[in-house]
């Protein structure tokens, strides 16, 4: 099949034809590299804890969508709770463009999932398993031996049983933890709906974390692209000192810059590409190539810094602006939508009264007494179980009869109570229904009202 070549150099994992190239980033340590690695584990750590560890009674989050029940740090929600999600992730939203104007995309580099999960486990097993990079390419360019076909069986094995583990993981936060173990105890026939969850999310994260990698970042993912909207000339970014650098040679040259052209940069970058083109999009922000750079300048005696977190108007030598009205902007949005889902979560009421007509005549007229039906719609939205009674409020010469008048609600659970109101007389005018409900565990007090009506005589 014929390709096209594409136009200039090869950039990142993208080949002169068009193809992938299949990216092998060497080791690296440094304090960055350090730093990154302690942010892996807590996350991993809180990411597994979820799950586990209880508030109030229940795990400290748990999205159980198919009762659509949700608990988060000790706070129960149900699904007419969902509006608060608009501005949670408004706040969300604002405050990670903050963070992109501020540093870039340190949240690619340090806290994206896709990086701490690449990064943090499975990369690690590739390099236990198939070694350090130049055996890594050496391998992969070696002729299938009986040697070559067991290190890759081990590898994609302890693959398989990493993404087995976080897709169960990640199960636990939409099903508790005791149904998930009964799944697993009663097999897949019992359950197929969760096995089929299950066994997708695995295929999922193996097929990215196996094969596509690096790829989410650079043709999935819409954040990387938002970079030219979100940074500018002053945001905090990775970048080369170029007037200090160039131009390139041996270090015992001594009209060169402080650049030896080592490429060290270049190989241990989980995206291959070169920092010293400047800026691009497939850059994450990781830092390697800081950590790679600085170790290089070390061992030569140099200053480090040649690749360093700056601004592009620093890395120009010009003088850097911390505050730039975007700033303002972003932040201010961030902790407007912040504080409106904080205070609109706390202040949500734990259960919901209300009254609703029955479908059918508005009214029913007999005996010479006018009837109004309606229906109680009692929502108890707390983690708990709850007991409520309900009464009528005295005025408005209504005579209001309850199918029931108190009434026992599980958590998260609503009830239905049939509400019959009977005014006197043939024709009535319009006047207000209204219930009390009380929930008998602290006094809580909700009133809930419909209008009664009647017919009307119309004079002419």
């Amino acid at each position: 099949m014929r390709r096209l070549p594409i136009a200039g150099q090869p950039t990142g994992s993208l080949a002169t034809d068009g193809r992938r190239r299949f990216v092998y980033p060497a080791d690296v340590s440094g304090r960055f590299n350090r730093v990154r690695f302690v942010i892996f584990a807590v996350l991993i750590g809180v990411w597994i804890a979820l799950p586990l560890v209880h508030v109030n009674g229940r795990p400290a989050l748990l999205l159980d969508i198919a009762t659509r029940e949700f608990y988060a740090f000790g706070a129960a929600f149900n699904a007419q709770d969902a509006w608060l999600l608009f501005f949670l992730l408004t706040g969300l939203g604002f405050a990670l463009a903050l963070v992109t104007a501020l540093w870039g995309r340190v949240f690619c580099g340090y806290a994206c999932p896709q990086t701490v999960f690449l990064d943090g486990v499975f990369r690690p097993i590739e390099r236990l398993i198939e070694g350090p990079r130049e055996k890594r390419i050496k391998l992969a360019r070696a002729p299938w031996t009986s040697g070559k076909i067991v290190r890759k069986a081990a590898k994609h094995a302890a693959f398989l049983v990493a993404a087995l583990g976080v897709a169960h993981v990640t199960l636990g936060l939409f099903v508790s933890l005791p149904s998930l173990w009964k799944m697993l105890w009663l097999g897949p026939a019992a359950h197929p709906a969760a096995f089929g969850w299950a066994m997708a999310i695995t295929a999922v994260i193996y097929i990215d974390f196996a094969w596509f990698r690096e790829q989410v970042c650079l043709i999935v993912c819409p954040y990387g692209r938002l970079q030219s909207a979100l940074t500018d000339e002053d945001t905090i970014v990775v970048g080369y000192d170029a007037a200090r650098g160039e131009p390139r040679g041996k270090a015992t040259d001594p009209s060169a810059g402080d650049c030896v052209d080592c490429k060290r940069c270049v190989v241990v970058c989980p995206t291959a590409i070169d920092i010293r083109d400047g800026l691009q999009l497939d850059c994450i922000g990781c830092s390697a190539c800081v950590d790679a750079c600085d170790d290089v300048m070390q061992k030569l005696g140099r200053k480090q810094g040649l690749v360093r977190y700056d601004s592009q108007r620093g890395l120009e030598g010009k003088p850097r602006r911390w505050w730039r009205p975007r700033l303002l902007a972003y932040a201010v949005l961030g902790v407007v939508g912040l504080v409106v889902a904080t205070v609109a979560a706390t202040r949500r009421t734990s259960f919901e009264a209300t009254l609703q007509r029955e479908r059918g005549a508005p009214y029913v007229v007999e005996a010479g007494e006018t009837r109004n039906h309606f229906t109680m719609h009692l929502v108890n939205k707390s983690g708990s179980e709850e007991s409520f009674t309900i009464t009528p409020d005295a005025g408005g010469g209504l005579d209001v009869a309850l199918s029931e008048e108190r009434v026992v609600i599980a958590p998260m659970r609503d009830a239905r109570i049939r509400v019959v109101a009977v005014a006197a007389g043939a024709t009535a005018a319009r006047r207000d229904v209204r219930l009390r409900v009380v929930r008998q565990s602290d006094g809580e007090t909700h009133t809930a009202e419909a209008k009664f009506v009647g017919p009307v005589v119309v004079s002419r």
